[in-house]
């Protein structure tokens, strides 16, 4: 029986694409570089930030990693932050299953996501935050998974993970949880939906 929700949070809780692009962009501009291409955009959307910033100067190794993270810390994400837009239902969807389940957050990003959710009221539905920062590893690696899984002593079984991405659909199923994939058909998962609602309306809420 279902016990347990997990969520992704960009291209899930919020659409993210926007401000993530402006803000790699901001990065390669203040070295004097072009900005992203789609598969980049599409790398960084998915990815931890360090992962990100070395995929992205990849072709600049004149550029020490050093010295994009220092303008890194110096920035930081929230200037960026008001380019992100909350999914409609999403808080209508936290205040009906937060009475029945424990939800928590899986998310490559770092020391962003307190804040972002802060900004929108949404800390208090959450129980235990896992990010890129926290996880002995970012996903697809299963850390961040199996410590949430601890943390609320919760079988696989009775745990579903909301997500959009490729490296979601690695990340639960590294750990045997069900994947819900959201806005993405091409993502292997017996469940496919387009907003909160759909989900209400999924077997494994139903039965519960």
């Amino acid at each position: 029986m279902l016990k347990l929700i997990v969520f992704d949070c960009d291209g899930v809780m919020f659409d993210s694409r926007n401000a993530n692009r402006m803000y790699y962009n901001f990065l390669l501009a203040h070295f004097g570089f072009g900005e992203m291409n789609e598969n980049e955009v599409d790398f960084v959307h998915m990815h931890s930030v360090g992962d990100s910033i070395k995929y992205i100067f990849r072709n600049y190794q004149e550029i020490p990693p050093d010295k994009v993270h220092q303008l890194r810390r110096e920035t930081g994400y929230t200037p960026f932050l008001k380019h992100m837009t909350i999914e409609p239902d999403l808080v209508d969807f936290l205040k009906v299953t937060v009475q029945k389940y424990s939800l928590a957050i899986s998310t490559n990003r770092t020391n962003t996501m307190i804040p972002l959710l802060q900004s929108y009221g949404l800390e208090n539905y959450f129980g235990k935050v896992m990010t890129a920062s926290n996880a002995p590893r970012p996903k697809p690696a299963p850390d961040a998974l199996l410590e949430i899984l601890k943390y609320y002593v919760c079988d696989p079984e009775d745990a579903i993970f909301i997500g959009d991405s490729v490296i979601d659909e690695q990340h639960a199923a590294s750990c045997n949880v069900d994947l819900i994939a959201f806005r993405n058909r091409a993502l292997n998962s017996r469940f496919h939906v387009s907003s909160f609602k759909e989900i209400l309306a999924l077997p494994p809420l139903m039965k519960s």
